[in-house]
């Protein structure tokens, strides 16, 4: 079994070593665009789950999760061979991750709301100053 710290370093060498790997050494153009969000180790370093998205959102999810499962023994041996300090290599585990394209969804929801807010604010002010009337709108407005 692996320490906490090690078993850290480990996941974060794989997630650069991996992102390296797909924008130099791979080929298969299912695979451009595809971000590493996280790695997990197992503490047996029996399996390594890796989590992928993409530029294009989960559109493509189904086309890339399968060109990385063809990969997958490619990938295993670039990674071994970097990671040579290892002595036996974990497995690769591939999931989508959902996680960047909700935070997008997210963000757009918050301005939406922002902007909501905004209109919402400049129709009040623009209903009070036509309830006060011409004269007390001016008194109260900007001279």
């Amino acid at each position: 079994m692996v320490g906490e710290l090690r078993l850290r370093r480990i996941e974060e060498r794989i997630k650069e070593e991996l992102a390296e790997i797909f924008l130099f050494d791979v080929a298969d153009p299912r695979l451009q665009g595809v971000n590493v969000t996280d790695v997990e180790v197992d503490r047996e370093l029996a399996y390594a789950d890796i989590y992928v998205s993409a530029v294009e959102g989960s559109e493509r999810k189904d086309e890339i999760l399968r060109a990385l499962e063809h990969a997958k023994g490619f990938l295993r041996t670039m990674l071994a061979q970097r990671m040579a300090h290892l002595r036996t290599f974990p497995r690769l585990r591939f999931h989508w991750d959902p996680t960047p394209e909700r935070a997008a969804r997210l963000e757009q929801l918050f301005a939406q709301l922002e902007a909501e807010r905004r209109a919402a604010l400049e129709q009040d002010a623009d209903t009070s100053e036509e309830a006060q009337g011409p004269e007390e709108a001016s008194a109260h407005g900007p001279s």
